[in-house]
């Protein structure tokens, strides 16, 4: 897993509320064995219509957030059935952090175990963040996880509490097994012991 500290990226406004991971990774692309490609089908049902053309309507066909990397949502995001192929999904196309008032557990905590930050702030913050992104092309954001603040060029500046441990985590690239891995002289020397 990939360290994370700072970014700076566009920011895609997806302007709803209970954002389900039906939603984000829809079922009939789970029967896949592999761990990757699964960009592809990032809101699948929203993105495409019936006839699999692109929806022009819906935010992620804009041509202004084709590389947006910090997606901004609406509470509740996540919120569905538990399955890490939604932050796989999020993270393949290419999205770094998650800035949301709040998140569904399970898909809070896979997050953090698959390298992609989701970040909780007020819902006055994530409306102007939105708002931002709607109005200004290209509008970006930083953030910061070692001093846990987002920022923008445009002044804006707001601090996120964070767990200290799934800050450590994040910020040296750690998911559980890597945090397991930190002590395998001592698991190896007790195995030995064992005999």
């Amino acid at each position: 897993m990939n360290a994370f500290t700072k970014h700076s990226g566009v920011v895609m406004p997806l302007d709803r509320v209970n954002v389900d991971t039906d939603q984000i990774i829809p079922k009939q692309f789970l029967k896949r064995v592999e761990r990757d490609g699964y960009e592809d089908f990032l809101f699948f049902d929203w993105r495409f219509n019936e006839d699999g053309t692109p929806n022009k309507d819906f935010v992620l066909n804009h041509p202004g957030y084709k590389d947006a990397s910090v997606l901004v949502a609406g509470r509740n995001f996540g919120c569905g059935s538990s399955r890490e192929h939604a932050p796989w999904a999020l993270q393949q196309y290419g999205f770094k952090a998650i800035i949301s008032p709040s998140y569904a557990d399970i898909f809070y905590n896979n997050c953090f175990q698959n390298g992609l930050l989701p970040v909780t702030l007020d819902e006055v913050s994530v409306a102007h963040i939105t708002a931002q992104a709607k109005e200004i092309p290209g509008y970006a954001v930083t953030v910061d996880l070692e001093n846990c603040v987002v920022s923008d060029n445009e002044g804006f500046s707001v601090s996120f509490s964070l767990d200290e441990f799934k800050q450590y985590c994040m910020l040296n690239g750690l998911d559980d097994i890597g945090i397991t891995l930190q002590d395998e002289d001592a698991i190896t020397a007790f195995e030995a012991r064992r005999g």
